[in-house]
């Protein structure tokens, strides 16, 4: 499995203070020389954590690839369209929400979704939809032109060491070899850490795994680059 690392939450603290450190530009290099293969940032639409100039000078800096994380708004897909980034997730999100509450409603909106994707997989954007784990937003997902799917593994999460560790985690299980069997490649993430991480070596061939709260969390004690390699080495 590859590991991207989110760091939204650098650009949290940055903002913090209002000014500029610590750097989310430099945490993105301190993440690819530990390891990392993607850099993913969610650009939301209240700017919350990280900025659209973050994104217009991370496209230029990192070396490995950069995934933005973004909604259905307009505003975003014109930044994602000019700045071309390897790939965008397509996510939902609420303005008073701490973080993305569960996946994108797909079976719901198809045919606005797959109108909104349109523009960035023509202009060779790669498209991926954050879904929770079920049969009915998989099937959804493969018909919109989407290739990618990120299983949203918050629930596995808090289940993690508990009696619905087991449901929660066969949910991701299953709905990765179904999305597998339609042709989508398949990534997972949400609450993932350094404990409940190790069960994703369990579902067949998943591609990558997109961690950000945990590391920089990790981070704070043990430094980002330790951070990185020791998920990366759990992963591998």
């Amino acid at each position: 499995m590859l590991l991207g690392v989110n760091i939204d939450h650098v650009a949290t603290l940055r903002n913090a203070r209002g000014g500029v450190e610590p750097s989310p530009i430099l945490a993105a290099d301190f993440c690819e020389k530990s390891g990392a293969t993607s850099i993913t940032t969610h650009l939301r639409e209240d700017r919350r954590h990280i900025k659209d100039e973050d994104v217009y000078t991370l496209i230029k800096t990192i070396k490995t690839k950069l995934n933005l994380e973004m909604a259905m708004a307009d505003d975003i897909q014109k930044i994602a369209l000019e700045v071309k980034p390897y790939s965008i997730c397509l996510v939902p999100e609420k303005r008073m929400e701490v973080t993305t509450e569960g996946g994108l409603d797909v079976a719901g909106q198809l045919e606005k979704v797959t109108e909104f994707i349109k523009p960035l997989l023509d202009a060779g954007i790669v498209v991926s939809l954050f879904i929770d784990p079920t049969e009915e937003q998989v099937k959804a997902s493969a018909k919109t032109g989407a290739t990618f799917i990120e299983m949203h593994t918050g629930a596995y999460s808090e289940a993690f060491g508990t009696d619905r560790e087991e449901e929660e985690f066969m949910k991701l299980k299953n709905s990765a070899k179904l999305a597998q069997s339609l042709g989508l490649t398949v990534n997972a993430g949400h609450g993932l850490n350094y404990e409940n991480v190790s069960r994703m070596h369990e579902i067949d061939g998943l591609y990558e795994l997109n961690i950000g709260h945990s590391i920089i969390s990790r981070a704070v004690f043990t430094g980002l680059a330790e951070a990185v390699t020791k998920m990366r080495d759990l992963i591998k």
